[in-house]
């Protein structure tokens, strides 16, 4: 019995003793771990060494592209420089051409503006020359209007009336009478008298037509003044037919100067200082 407890204990099973045993459990652990180890070691190792050719590549292609994007950015810069270049040579192509518009359009106003200035002179030339050719052809027209005038006045005759008085000037025609008036000697009414009317007033008389004779240039008429008729028969053109009315006994003189089929037209001649027509006589 001794002798057995001082001996290791061998198992039937396995022929080994439990201190072998755990011995070769340690080793196999140990191998195990190691190989664990190794391989995770090669595991790690072969990321590490992928993982600095993914830097080592993209490194490279970080490179390459700022290279590429260098070469873009000088073509674009080129491109810029150029194209500015091109629109600086535009812009003063645009500015010379429409510097050189504005002068042109300038001149031809310029010269639309002498045009018209020397059309307009020749305009007003003319019209001045056309008034200096009315003045010249209205003096022409005054002068003859006054030698109408001296003529007119020239046949203008003194008579004697039918009171034997000497009559001032005697009218025959409407010229013969405007001149009349305006020499301003006396005062003088124009009249129309019709056969078969009642009498007319002309100035401060009346006057009545009773009979014309065309043919002979003969009339009869009346004229009422001072409350009187004064019967005026078988008188012709431009007699002067002269009578007295009022207080101060003015000499009025009557003309007839046309007779017609009807009627007779003339005028009544009286002094400055006979009254006027609506006054006392």
């Amino acid at each position: 019995m001794s002798e057995m407890s001082g001996s290791e204990v061998e198992t039937p099973e396995s022929g080994q003793t439990p201190n072998h045993l755990m011995r070769n459990l340690g080793i196999a652990a140990a191998v195990l771990y190691a190989v664990v180890s190794l391989y995770f070691l090669a595991d790690m190792h072969g990321r590490v060494v992928a993982l600095e050719k993914t830097q080592q590549a993209n490194t490279v292609a970080i490179k390459d592209q700022g290279q590429r994007f260098g070469r873009e950015l000088k073509a674009t810069n080129e491109t810029l420089g150029s194209r500015l270049g091109l629109t600086q040579q535009e812009l003063q192509h645009s500015i010379a051409a429409r510097t050189s518009s504005l002068e042109r359009q300038q001149r031809a106003a310029e010269e639309r503006l002498e045009q018209e200035h020397k059309q307009a002179y020749t305009q007003v030339s003319g019209e001045v020359a056309g008034v200096k050719t009315e003045v010249g052809s209205a003096r022409t027209d005054i002068a003859s209007a006054r030698a109408d005038l001296e003529a007119t006045r020239l046949k203008l005759e003194r008579a004697i009336g039918d009171l034997n008085v000497q009559s001032g000037l005697i009218a025959h025609t409407r010229d013969d009478l405007d001149y009349l008036k305006h020499r301003g000697d006396r005062n003088y009414y124009e009249f129309t008298l019709r056969k078969g009317a009642h009498p007319t007033p002309v100035s401060t008389i009346s006057l009545q037509l009773k009979k014309a004779d065309q043919k002979k240039s003969r009339f009869l008429l009346n004229v009422i003044a001072d409350d009187r008729t004064i019967e005026k028969k078988d008188r012709t053109v431009s007699e002067p037919l002269q009578f007295v009315t009022g207080r101060d006994r003015n000499l009025y003189e009557l003309v007839v100067m046309s007779v017609d089929k009807d009627k007779v037209t003339g005028y009544l001649s009286t002094p400055k200082s006979a009254p006027q027509p609506g006054g006392v006589q």
